[in-house]
């Protein structure tokens, strides 16, 4: 530690608590702190005014923490919310506890309340730690303003690791006020892309596979993207002949109109498939616990740490190291581009274009209210290569997940195995904010609108010119229909049919459309991106369309 005692340099001035914090931030290369104002967390406040660290203010906790995930999605750096003490806390743990299930780099900063006042009954008096140490990777309280700083480092540290996720910092109210010694080291954020490769036995073991394989295929999800792995997958399946499906954030780490790319063709490839290649993607309800592959196939898994989920699928080889670094690995022994790969490649293909081809009376259907295909038929032309596309919702968000291509990494955002509603105007602010001037386009169920539809003021007050598109067919339609299924009824499924959540928009300082059929939803969109200004364009889609479930590919 630098104590400033060394060169007849005087030690630097002692600071409070917040300030602590706040060079802490800096160090790691935090520029954004997301919040919502209060009083247990107002040092905080000062330190990053004096550090340069930008203050983003919402609604709603919940959004503050849905935007510092976001801020690690779009950039894979950790992003960084302070939540006030007690509710505050809790307002933000469903995020929180996303950010676990996806593994994305968090800090979150909590006040608390007074440590020598602790158990007298103060305001917003509450042990948060827990309850937030099952769905963190890290939980602890300061118990000292002279510890904030290593608190705060260790935090950090370990949501920059491996397996990463949202780290979890208590800070007493009296004990950021107070004034401590300041540390001026540096902090270094653990590079993925360093990590070394898995046990090299069992490389070998999986490269032999793969070389024997007639029909490989690769399954990559989230655990691609956060290893850093888009450059070596995009290797390994042009010199090997490997087809490839992504899932979650491993969408766009092969654009989607590489020859290699599938996404139709799954369920043939998977059950087709001799050797799966499964990278950074669980064996969830995704992939059918396991069971989406074929009975005969081998999987090979590999994930930068050891599964936090337990599967029944035999696996032929699982390799636990650096994503980077194992599929170089892998690629140097797994085979040749031989000429029955590239008739499996061929097969595939022509099993994408007959499903492609089997969608055109759905993107062109002209019913009003709208098809939800024929919405994505719109919109999908007007995107930009690079666009962010944050995925808030049930059914409608489904359809985006088969109808919107991605071409880069972190272009895609959606909730994640925890399914939270509510993440889109946080998730929006982060992206926008990340890459300054580039589109951010949310896609909304009328349903998700009511958890954060008040934080359209805050991407207003901030300038956000994200474009928010509503599927607004004024029902829960994932729940409704199953429902009615299941039983000849529905109930607590229904919402107000037409909502003018555009006027909303409008009322809250930005932009409003609102489209009742298919020839006025394209000059919407024109007018929304045009606008400048966060906008809603509002969709009556037709609540009897009911969404086939085995088509989902998200």
């Amino acid at each position: 530690m630098n104590t400033g005692e060394t060169s007849g340099t005087a030690a630097p001035t002692p600071e409070h608590g917040g300030k602590l914090v706040a060079r802490r931030l800096e160090a790691a290369g935090v520029s954004k702190l997301f919040t919502l104002s209060g009083g247990h967390i107002f040092p905080i406040y000062d330190g990053c005014r004096e550090r340069g660290i930008d203050i983003i203010d919402v609604r709603h906790e919940q959004t503050a923490a849905f935007a510092a995930e976001g801020w690690a999605k779009v950039t894979r750096e950790p992003g960084v919310c302070a939540l006030t003490a007690g509710p505050g806390v809790t307002n933000g743990m469903s995020a929180v506890t996303g950010a676990y299930e996806n593994e994305s780099p968090m800090l979150v900063l909590g006040g608390r309340a007074p440590a020598f006042r602790w158990g007298q009954g103060s305001l917003q008096e509450i042990d948060h730690v827990p309850f937030m140490s099952p769905v963190t990777r890290f939980a602890e309280t300061v118990t000292s303003t002279e510890t904030i700083a290593s608190t705060v480092d260790r935090a950090l540290d370990t949501a920059c690791g491996t397996p990463g996720g949202p780290a979890f910092v208590d800070l007493p109210m009296d004990l950021v006020f107070m004034e401590g010694a300041v540390t001026e080291e540096p902090f270094a954020v653990p590079d993925p892309v360093a990590a070394p490769a898995a046990d090299g036995s069992l490389i070998d073991r999986a490269a032999a596979l793969l070389a024997g394989a007639e029909r490989p295929v690769v399954m990559a999800g989230t655990g691609l993207y956060w290893g850093h792995g888009e450059q070596e997958l995009l290797q390994l399946s042009e010199e090997l002949g490997v087809p490839v499906f992504l899932n979650g954030l491993g969408r766009g780490c092969l654009p989607a109109d590489h020859p290699h790319f599938f996404a139709r063709a799954r369920s043939t490839a998977l059950k087709g498939a001799d050797v799966a290649l499964v990278i950074g993607a669980q064996l969830d309800f995704r992939l059918g616990f396991g069971g989406s592959f074929g009975e005969d196939t081998e999987l090979i898994v590999l994930n930068s740490s050891p599964p936090s989920k337990r599967t029944e699928r035999p696996i032929a080889a699982e390799l636990v190291g650096g994503i980077a670094a194992s599929l170089s690995a892998l690629r140097s022994g797994g085979g040749e581009f031989t000429d029955s790969r590239r008739s499996w490649i061929e097969q595939l293909r022509g099993v994408e274009s007959e499903k492609r081809a089997a969608e055109t009376a759905e993107l062109e259907d002209s019913r009003s209210p709208l098809h939800p295909v024929r919405v994505y038929a719109e919109l999908a032309p007007m995107l930009d290569r690079d666009a962010t596309i944050v995925c808030d919702g049930g059914d409608f968000v489904s359809y985006a997940g088969k109808f919107i291509d991605t071409y880069e990494p972190g272009c895609w955002m959606d909730p994640g195995p925890y399914g939270c509603l509510g993440t889109g105007p946080g998730y929006a602010m982060a992206a926008a904010l990340a890459k300054p001037g580039k589109q951010v386009v949310m896609m909304m169920g009328d349903g998700a609108f009511g958890f954060a539809g008040m934080d359209f003021d805050s991407l207003v007050r901030h300038n956000i010119p994200a474009v928010a598109v509503i599927g607004n067919n004024g029902i829960w339609a994932l729940e409704k229909h199953p429902m009615e299924f299941l039983y000849g009824y529905s109930v607590a499924a229904e919402l107000t049919p037409g909502m003018r959540y555009d006027t909303i928009a409008e009322t809250l300082g930005g932009h409003g459309e609102f489209v009742q059929t298919p020839d006025e939803l394209r000059p919407a969109l024109e007018r929304a991106f045009e606008s400048g200004k966060p906008a809603v364009v509002n969709v009556l889609t037709d609540p009897a369309v009911v969404y086939p479930r085995s088509a989902n590919l998200a």
